[in-house]
């Protein structure tokens, strides 16, 4: 709290007992509560909350009005000493809310590196976001949903407790999810939702070779477009293509999921044109 390089703004109010690291900034009206460590250069414009067991790492920049750490909305939580962990350099816009976990759902509420969330987004407790996702305006996930690496949630898209997204997964504005969603495609809608095939706009912009993409085309058309069920897709792309780390994290996926992925095809549909 000694240090030359924290700034804090006279009207904000932080607890002696937080833990801030060098070039933290903290603006007008902000409360940091006791059990926070904010990590260095890390960023409070105003009117920022943040209480909890809450552990925010380097660079991270918070909007007005975000609100991290607080309780669940978990009719069960009986006020236990469960956490927020946030790694390094995310941006969280204005009115984005992180609830830390539940006690049986494993204690932490996880955020990955780089990730960006707009405006309103919602992430609720036991969810567990990897590295450089995107979650446009009012995304929200329900309890214990896990997203991967480099997923993209469309704006307004709300996801069932306890599913997962897979890396690379596009989801299109408006979407709802009651059903995991595998690595690398594309879906959209709701009641039902549809599949839209392989991400392949964002798999380029990820660096993807040409090669790479076909390869994963060819097995989303086995997986979504074949008249085999699941099983019989996963054994068939199993035989078919050589061990690989896309193939074996496609059918890693499919091998465990709890709730079952979504599999309904949907016509032609341009990512590009949302």
């Amino acid at each position: 709290m000694s240090d030359p390089d924290i700034v804090i703004h006279p009207a904000a109010v932080v607890h002696s007992g937080a833990r801030l690291n060098s070039g933290v900034h903290i603006g007008p009206y902000c409360v940091v509560g006791p059990d926070v460590e904010l990590g260095r250069n890390v960023k409070l414009e105003a009117h920022v909350s943040i209480s909890g067991h809450t552990r925010i790492g380097d660079d991270c920049r918070f909007a007005p009005f975000t609100s991290i750490g607080t309780a669940p909305q978990d009719v069960g939580y009986k006020d236990e000493p469960t956490r927020v962990e946030i790694g390094a350099g995310n941006v969280f816009k204005e009115f984005i809310t992180v609830h830390k976990a539940t006690a049986k759902g494993g204690g932490v509420t996880r955020i990955g590196d780089r990730n960006y969330f707009m405006a309103y987004s919602h992430i609720a407790h036991d969810c567990l976001i990897g590295n450089e996702t995107i979650f446009t305006n009012a995304a929200t996930l329900g309890g214990h949903v896990e997203v991967g690496d480099y997923a993209v949630m469309g704006a307004f898209s709300g996801v069932h407790q306890f599913c997962r997204i897979g890396r690379y997964a596009f989801i299109g504005g408006f979407t709802v999810l009651t059903q995991d969603v595998p690595p690398f495609i594309r879906v959209a809608g709701m009641r039902p939702t549809h599949i839209y095939g392989l991400n392949a706009v964002g798999l380029r912009r990820r660096g993807f070779s040409k090669e790479r993409v076909g390869a994963l085309s060819d097995m989303i058309k086995i997986l979504f477009h074949s008249d085999l069920n699941t099983t019989q897709a996963a054994d068939r792309i199993a035989k078919d293509f050589p061990p690989g780390e896309d193939r074996d994290e496609l059918l890693a996926f499919l091998g465990s999921s709890k709730r079952g992925i979504i599999k309904k095809a949907g016509g032609r549909w341009d990512p590009e044109s949302e």
